[in-house]
C-alpha cells in the first residue's frame, strides 16, 4: 500500500528484494536483488544481512567521487569483499561460547539489547530475533535514552545486551555498560577483537573482527542472531515456524 501511494504521488520507488518476480519487484521503477538464496526460516537473518550489505554498497556508489575521497571507497570496498571471511570467523570464533551464553540464559524472562549510531538497528534486530524465535521478551533501545525507562528494569535476572565497538562512540557506550554493571545487571558485550577493557565489567564478550565503523552492523548483528537460534532451541522452540508467525503479511 505504501509503495503504491508513493508511486501515485509520482515518487520513484526503488525495491530491495530477495525473491525474483515478487511483487514489490514488478510494482517498483527499479532496484536490486539480494540473490541470498531461499530463506526458509520465518524470522529472517540473512535476508537482513543481505539488505545491509546492499544498502551500503548503494550508498558508496551514491557517495563515490562526491562525498568521499577515492582512498576511503577503495577502502570500505575492499572491507566488504572481505566479509564473507570475517563473518567465518566470527562463527568459528564465537559460536562456543553463545552456546555457552544461551545456557545461561535461556530461562530469563526479559532481555534488553542497546546500541548507538550505526549498532542501534542492530540493537533491534537483536531483540527482534530473541522475541521471535525464543519467545523471551527483548526490547531494543538506543543505549543514549537508556535513562528513560528501561533502567527502572534492570535487575540480577535481566541480561543486558551492548553493542560496544571501539568507535567514534565508544566512551559513551562503556559509561552505559558501567550504569548497567551498578544497578547488578548482567552485561553482555559485543567489541572488536583485541578489545580487553570491558572483560572485568562484562560477564560475556563477544569479540569480532575489526572493521569500518559504518560497516561493523554487517557483522555485529551475527552473534545477536546465532544467540536468539541457540537459545530458541535449548527451549524447545521451532526456530523455523514460530508460532504465531507467517512468512508474508497480507493484511494490515
Amino acid at each position: 500500500a505504501a509503495l503504491r501511494h508513493a508511486k501515485e504521488a509520482g515518487c520513484l520507488v526503488f525495491g530491495i528484494v530477495n525473491t525474483v518476480g515478487s511483487t514489490i519487484a514488478r510494482e517498483t521503477d527499479g532496484g536490486i536483488y539480494l540473490h541470498a538464496g531461499p530463506e526458509i526460516g520465518v524470522a529472517s537473518t540473512k535476508a537482513f544481512t543481505a539488505q545491509v550489505t546492499v544498502l551500503a554498497m548503494l550508498a558508496l556508489r551514491i557517495a563515490q567521487g562526491n562525498t568521499i575521497a577515492d582512498e576511503e571507497f577503495k577502502q570500505l570496498v575492499t572491507e566488504l569483499s572481505e566479509v564473507p571471511e570475517r563473518i567465518q570467523e566470527v562463527l568459528q570464533s564465537e559460536e562456543k561460547q553463545l552456546v555457552e551464553i544461551g545456557k545461561v540464559y535461556r530461562y530469563a524472562h526479559h532481555c534488553l539489547f542497546l546500541g548507538r549510531g550505526y549498532n542501534y538497528p542492530v540493537a533491534l534486530e537483536g531483540a527482534l530475533k530473541m522475541k521471535e524465535i525464543s519467545y523471551i521478551h527483548a526490547e531494543g533501545y538506543p543505549a543514549a535514552e537508556m535513562k528513560h525507562g528501561p533502567i527502572a528494569l534492570i535487575d540480577n535476572l535481566m541480561p543486558v545486551v551492548f553493542i560496544a565497538m571501539r568507535d567514534t562512540i565508544y566512551e559513551k557506550v562503556k559509561s552505559n555498560i558501567m550504569e548497567v554493571r551498578a544497578r547488578k545487571g548482567c552485561v553482555i558485550a559485543v567489541t572488536d577483537e583485541g578489545n580487553h577493557e570491558l572483560d572485568d565489567i562484562c560477564e560475556y564478550v563477544i569479540r569480532i573482527p575489526k572493521i569500518s565503523e559504518v560497516l561493523s552492523p554487517i557483522l555485529t548483528v551475527v552473534p545477536l542472531q546465532l544467540l536468539s537460534y541457540h537459545i530458541a532451541v535449548m527451549r524447545g522452540c521451532d526456530v523455523d515456524m514460530p508460532r504465531n508467525l507467517a512468512k508474508s503479511v497480507t493484511t494490515e
